[in-house]
């Protein structure tokens, strides 16, 4: 076994979820990602918690989303939901055997499929909320999320773990001193009452008046480095057209471009995979409004590797997501979808709040 996994795997449950013994553990990944499940499991063991594990088969959700009726795609297993209610904490670890096995699956079923997990999500969600579940999710590095990001396993296996810092001595004390520098910068944020980001083709305001920035520091994604919040529902106005694809289920959409009107999305294209996000946005109501903007911090991460839980951490680069908004931030819009686009501000970024700028060409100015 590789030495970087048993390292993850302490700093994942010390230091993230802050597993203690008797804790009821969730873990949730996908049949490629057993290595990291073994590992976790072991280590939660050790800790003295309550595992329990449940593995995603890729087969079998491209079987159901393709020959499943309306009822038996939005189906919900009551034992999964028993577990959402219950557990202390949830692990999710991502990794592909096949990052395009539901691009050829009909963009209507993929929307039944978010509808019918929007109780698990409300479950779920709510429990955050009041503190009473911790989550976090982390990447196992496959063979097929490094062909997507174009290098070898080796490669992209260093890339995953240098992004998250376990090749340094003390991993930990990294994240904690990267916990103090953004804590600045949410403070400051938490004054201010307007948004306005700035760049190409983009112009797009917002308020955050009484809403909560958020710290972003490897404790809910490993690895971290955001800061963000939900805006006021019904404020944002302006366009943005988003510089990298929108991935959704392996599924890319090229070129996004959307104009709001008191919140809600009034104009919608994009170059490739048009009718996917036309769909998504049909979801429900909610979905045509913002559940979040955020500015990504970790500029290690330089690299798009059409994986957002790396690329919307990039430094440099702002991103806005369609869909639920997060209670702990005052997000009060609901929706069973959440699903994040990336603007690179390096070149022509600016974002002003309350009128003063305060981030130009990829870097805050605040001291």
């Amino acid at each position: 076994m590789d030495p970087r996994l048993l390292k993850l795997s302490d700093v994942l449950l010390t230091y993230s979820l802050k597993i203690k013994k008797g804790d009821k553990l969730l873990i949730s990944g996908g049949e490629s990602t057993l290595p990291l499940i073994k590992a976790v499991y072991k280590r939660a063991i050790e800790l003295g918690a309550y595992p329990q594990v449940d593995i995603g088969v890729e087969d079998l959700t491209e079987i159901l989303l393709k020959y499943g009726s309306e009822d038996q795609i939005t189906y919900t297993p009551e034992s999964l939901k028993r577990a959402f209610e219950t557990v202390d904490a949830v692990l999710t670890i991502w990794g592909d055997k096949n990052t395009r096995f539901l691009t050829n699956v009909d963009a209507s079923k993929m929307k039944l499929r978010s509808r019918g997990r929007r109780e698990l999500m409300e479950i779920f969600h709510e429990r955050m909320a009041k503190g009473e579940l911790r989550w976090c999710g982390t990447q196992f590095p496959t063979h097929a999320n490094a062909q997507e990001a174009s290098m070898s396993l080796s490669e992209y296996e260093d890339f995953v773990y240098g992004a998250g810092f376990i090749d340094e001595d003390d991993p930990v004390a990294k994240w904690m001193n990267i916990r103090d520098e953004q804590q600045k910068i949410c403070d400051f944020l938490n004054t201010k009452e307007t948004l306005r980001i700035v760049s190409k083709d983009t112009d797009i305001t917002m308020s955050i008046k009484g809403r909560k920035w958020i710290n972003c520091c490897g404790e809910e994604n490993f690895p971290d480095g955001e800061v963000f919040t939900s805006p006021i529902e019904d404020s944002v106005n302006g366009h943005i057209r988003f510089s990298f694809p929108g991935i959704y289920a392996g599924r890319e959409i090229e070129d996004i471009y959307l104009e709001f009107k008191d919140g809600k999305v009034v104009n919608a294209k994009a170059a490739k995979g048009e009718d996917l996000l036309l769909e998504l946005l049909e979801t429900d109501e909610g979905a045509k409004f913002l559940g979040e903007v955020a500015v990504g911090t970790n500029y290690g991460i330089q690299k798009f590797t059409k994986n957002m839980l790396f690329d919307e951490k990039i430094g440099g680069t702002v991103h806005l997501a369609i869909g639920r908004g997060f209670p702990e931030a005052g997000g009060q819009n609901v929706s069973s979808i959440h699903w994040d686009m990336l603007c690179d501000m390096k070149e022509e970024g600016k974002i002003f709040a309350d009128g003063e700028l305060i981030y130009e060409k990829g870097q805050f100015l605040i001291k």
